[in-house]
């Protein structure tokens, strides 16, 4: 079973809210989670991140990989040190014609 940390949309059309919840890969984006970590608001100026560090923390040192946007707002929050490069390049550079 793969397991990853997700956003998870809540709120009005226009108006959304997420949470931040550690769920099965294969399961839908707004379908049963296994643990609710914390939750964001991206309305609010300056936007508002609130997450349970010590469950996020236990949750990493167990193996679950964070998607991009959680793993941005996790480096925010101070959970997790930012990187050098998030992740690896999803393009190849172009080769140069001789």
């Amino acid at each position: 079973m793969a397991v990853k940390m997700r956003l998870t949309r809540l709120g009005d059309k226009g108006n959304a809210l997420y949470r931040i919840v550690v769920v099965d890969s294969r399961v839908a984006r707004d379908g049963k989670y296994i643990e609710k970590i914390g939750h964001y608001n991206p309305n609010t100026d300056p936007a508002e991140v609130v997450v349970d560090v010590e469950k996020a923390k236990k949750w990493i040192a167990n193996g679950v990989q964070p998607t991009e946007t959680v793993k941005n707002i996790l480096v925010k929050a101070g959970v997790i040190e930012k990187s050098e490069k998030l992740s690896p390049s999803k393009t190849n550079p172009k080769k140069k014609k001789k």
